[in-house]
């Protein structure tokens, strides 16, 4: 099962629907949960296009005044639905795996910003978690930190951080830790505060079903939050896409060094070494996909001249 978390600040700029799809289709997305949409409602043909055309079902909670809005959605090849629920602060749909019939909740949360606001929200959370009878998920930005080396910055306040550390603890629930990367959000400017604002939790009985799950970053070039993608590293359902393999043919071909080069070289996005090289990396990957299909005809074509060539000698 893999699932995406990003606090995706709107959804009105169309590179932002150009990474979702192609999140998806490259790493087989089963679900998407995404805050701070700014959105009551959103048109079929852009929930279609956010899921690369994949059978999903969503639901939009709409924003509180100028901020927040939540959009959650699973595929229906993967998930049967049981419940959807919300509170001020989450959305909760009630779930089972098709391949495997484990029931489960996920949950995506948008804490709030407003120092007002957030006792709320730890008082929403803790009621309505610990009512679950299911193993349950917890995803999203939370806009509270956990301990000062969730801030790139040594102002930190530790108010919010106890309680909702006293929360977690009372729930007895565990972090996926996040690879890769220290902090989730970058403020503005051109010397930039880093937090940790953006996290998965889990309850005990997922731990114990999926206990390979991990938690790893993606490029942040698109918004000041970084999408965060789960894997438990367990298969939910049968796939027809083969996972992309290096052929060391395709190292013979005429052209394929000068091909690899000039992709690796254009322009990129990403703010960090590592960034720009995982965007590199993936763009190369899905070049050299579409490429392989491309020329396995004339491949096969080249073969099958040879054989019959040398039939008739």
């Amino acid at each position: 099962m893999k699932g995406v978390f990003w606090n995706s600040r709107g959804l009105a700029d169309l590179a932002k629907h150009r990474f979702l799809a192609e999140l998806v289709k490259e790493e087989q997305i089963n679900f998407i949960a995404l805050s701070e949409t700014g959105r009551d409602s959103f048109p079929d043909h852009v929930l279609k296009n956010l899921c690369g055309g994949h059978d999903f079902l969503w639901h939009t909670m709409a924003p509180h005044g100028r901020s927040g809005g939540i959009l959650l959605g699973v595929d229906l090849n993967v998930f049967d639905i049981g419940a959807i629920a919300e509170g001020d602060f989450y959305v909760k749909f009630t779930l089972r795996v098709k391949s495997n019939d484990f029931k489960f909740v996920l949950y995506t949360v948008y804490g709030p910003a407003q120092l007002q606001n957030k006792s709320a929200f730890l008082v929403e959370l803790a009621n309505t978690c610990s009512k679950e009878t299911l193993p349950y998920m917890i995803g999203g930005d939370f806009n509270i930190m956990r301990s000062p080396e969730d801030k790139s910055s040594e102002d930190f306040d530790p108010k919010w951080p106890n309680l909702f550390n006293a929360v977690i603890e009372s729930l007895d629930l565990k972090e996926i830790t996040m690879a890769g990367r220290q902090y989730t959000w970058a403020g503005p400017g051109d010397n930039p505060t880093f937090e940790k604002l953006d996290r998965v939790l889990v309850s005990t009985e997922w731990e114990i079903m999926f206990p390979l799950t991990t938690v790893e970053p993606r490029d942040r070039h698109i918004s000041d939050h970084t999408p965060l993608v789960l894997n438990t590293g367990a298969s939910t359902h049968q796939t027809h896409n083969c996972p992309f393999k290096f052929e060391r043919g395709w190292l013979i071909r005429d052209g394929f060094y000068d091909m690899v080069a000039n992709i690796w070289q254009s322009p990129c996005s990403g703010s960090t070494p590592l960034e720009r090289w995982q965007f590199k990396i993936r763009r190369l990957r899905q070049y050299l996909r579409g490429w392989a299909k491309h020329t396995a005809g004339s491949y096969r074509k080249e073969k099958k001249d040879s054989v019959s060539s040398f039939r008739q000698s």
